[in-house]
């Protein structure tokens, strides 16, 4: 549905994106996600067609951006960062106004606006001036406009930006809600965001993908091994050295001590479980088996490590963009 082929955006000098590739199915949400300055809104809005790529293509909804702009454009819904409202209008106006350029037809017109004022729940404020409204409220009109002409791609900076707790998690359900029916591009800073609504993520760095994956994967091939943590109480016997004795077993490293209970982190070879193996062990010895459970990056482990230049490895991150 999307495919973006060696995208490179220069300024004079300076490059914001540089030689940037990925791929979004149709019915896809994908998380889009790099520190500030990164190169994600200059990307979104290449692919808008806000401003044309220095070098490389994009195809949106089966058109190029280039050689058939307002094809592309038709099928696109764009959130950017600040929601594209006029302040003198009313809410009902300003969405009946954007339903006539976006060709939506006149009898499906209030339909569509009374449809995507429901979704995004703005209904309440129909009336009210877009000037007057709250940046929360602001940015739900913008998800409104977006939407209302009903496209296949939705490319969405920001969505939940000024939108207190109650609203994010509306603003997420309605998301996830979207999945199948439009394929969808989330820029977000939320970490929780993108493990709570998206299947698969796209890392930028310095105008850069430097890894594209499943949030589960990435935080599970970061670390090189399958590691769990396991806390038992071995009635004062050093267990370090039978754990480091199972088959399959790389790596035991003392955790935690707690009283009478000890935490140890295991590391086993990749795509090897060990923990039926690790429970007969402290079970048939006669220790008290207290935790076992996946020990794993989180998603802000992850971005740290692949946007922080004293810790990211090269290598890594293009091995992990390549896969």
């Amino acid at each position: 549905m999307i495919e973006v082929q060696q995208l490179t955006k220069r300024y004079g000098p300076f490059t914001a994106v540089n030689d940037v590739s990925f791929k979004v199915e149709r019915g896809e949400i994908l998380g889009f996600l790099g520190p500030n300055g990164a190169g994600k809104t200059t990307t979104m809005r290449v692919l808008t067609g806000y401003m044309p790529p220095t070098e490389g293509r994009a195809i949106v909804a089966g058109y190029d951006i280039l050689e058939q702009p307002l094809e592309a454009k038709r099928r696109t819904g764009y959130l950017p960062e600040t929601p594209p409202l006029y302040p003198e209008m009313t809410v009902r106006d300003y969405l009946n106004f954007v339903s006539k350029i976006r060709g939506v037809p006149r009898s499906e017109r209030k339909t569509r606006v009374d449809y995507v004022m429901d979704r995004t729940r703005i209904a309440d404020m129909a009336r009210r001036h877009c000037g007057k409204l709250s940046k929360g409220y602001r940015q739900r009109v913008g998800l409104a406009q977006a939407l209302l002409h009903n496209p296949e791609v939705l490319i969405l900076d920001e969505p939940t930006a000024g939108l207190d707790p109650k609203q994010i998690i509306e603003t997420r359900q309605l998301i996830k809600e979207l999945r199948g029916d439009h394929t969808v591009i989330l820029s977000t800073h939320i970490l929780p965001e993108v493990s709570a609504t998206c299947q698969r993520v796209v890392i930028i760095n310095k105008g850069r993908v430097v890894a594209v994956d499943t949030p589960d994967n990435l935080t599970s091939r970061l670390r090189g091994s399958e590691t769990l943590y396991v806390q038992v109480d071995s009635m004062g016997v050093d267990a370090k050295t039978a754990l480091e004795a199972i088959p399959g077993v790389t790596h035991v490293a003392l955790s935690d001590t707690s009283g009478a209970a000890t935490g140890f982190e295991i590391n086993s070879e990749m795509g090897r479980d060990v923990r039926r193996q690790l429970s007969s062990t402290i079970v048939t010895r006669g220790w008290g088996l207290l935790e076992l459970r996946p020990l794993r990056m989180s998603l802000e482990d992850v971005f740290l490590h692949l946007t922080t230049e004293d810790v990211a490895a090269p290598e890594a991150a293009v091995e992990l963009a390549n896969e």
